[in-house]
């Protein structure tokens, strides 16, 4: 087998793996060319961009699972080349924590860092099963009654490149937005798959916190809403099938709002929490 095709097997055929492939330069340095094909309007998505830097730093730590993420957007990131810059802070027994910054250059040619990451790894499969939860996964409609872009006019899927990379079927009650008549409850629910069937894992967790419309939708606001920082929590490993996501917003106030999402696996897991902060246009 050639070494081109020992990549390939090794990433395997997902267009998500090869997407967030990262090719090391030396150490501590590496190389990608983010993918047009994870766009909503000309930004690439701050969760695909999470999941590149999360692959990153399985690489150069010596634990391969997130167990929490947290991501400062600086700048927005545009389709086209990239480097990831990855420091190892602290290596422990059971966990390993690093930090990675991804950067680009700009018009004139000056390197500009877009998004900077802090995260813990460990061993997912080494967690005991002990789990005490008041936690509840979300009531979500049979998928075949959920609604994704491609049920929407041809526009929405067209402005975001995303939406052909994603099996997305959203919870009626959370689509009125959709309609011109937004509940203002700040809540968005969604059925969560990769479109070509790859199994979830906990790279792809953190893809689906960052996947569904904006929460400010819901609440009768519109365009880019871009994200300031984001935690997520990768609790166990998923379960092969769909997942099913919950995000809510309780609080919108001086242009910002926070958005709590939950993941859910097909064995009814909670497998994924996150937090993050967004600035919205409220004119």
């Amino acid at each position: 087998m050639s070494e081109a095709a020992a990549v390939q097997a090794a990433i395997g055929d997902s267009e998500f793996d090869r997407d967030t492939a990262v090719t090391l330069r030396e150490p501590g340095v590496y190389d990608i060319d983010l993918s047009a094909g994870w766009t909503i309007l000309n930004a690439v998505n701050g969760g695909y961009l999470l999941a590149v830097l999360g692959r990153t730093l399985a690489d150069a730590l010596p634990h391969r699972d997130p167990f929490t993420v947290s991501a400062h957007y600086l700048t927005a990131s545009q389709p086209g080349p990239a480097v990831v810059r990855t420091e190892s802070v602290r290596t422990g027994r059971t966990l390993s924590t690093g930090q990675a910054s991804l950067f680009q250059r700009d018009d004139q040619g000056r390197e500009v860092e877009r998004i900077r990451v802090l995260a813990s790894y460990g061993d997912l499969d080494s967690l005991p099963d002990d789990v005490r939860t008041t936690a509840e996964p979300p009531a979500i409609p049979p998928i075949d009654e959920c609604f994704g872009p491609e049920d929407g006019p041809g526009e929405v899927s067209a402005a975001s490149a995303i939406a052909g990379r994603l099996m997305l079927k959203l919870d009626p009650a959370t689509l009125g937005w959709a309609v011109g008549a937004p509940s203002g409850k700040g809540e968005m629910r969604s059925w969560f798959g990769l479109a070509d069937g790859r199994d979830h894992d906990p790279l792809s967790l953190l893809l689906a916190v960052d996947a569904l419309p904006p929460t400010a939708f819901d609440l009768g606001l519109s365009g880019w809403v871009p994200t300031v920082e984001l935690t997520v929590h990768i609790r166990c490993r998923p379960a092969p099938g769909p997942l099913r996501v919950s995000i809510t917003t309780r609080n919108l106030a001086g242009g910002f709002l926070e958005e709590d999402a939950e993941v859910w696996d097909a064995a009814g897991r909670l497998v994924a929490q996150s937090r993050q902060l967004a600035r919205v246009r409220l004119a």
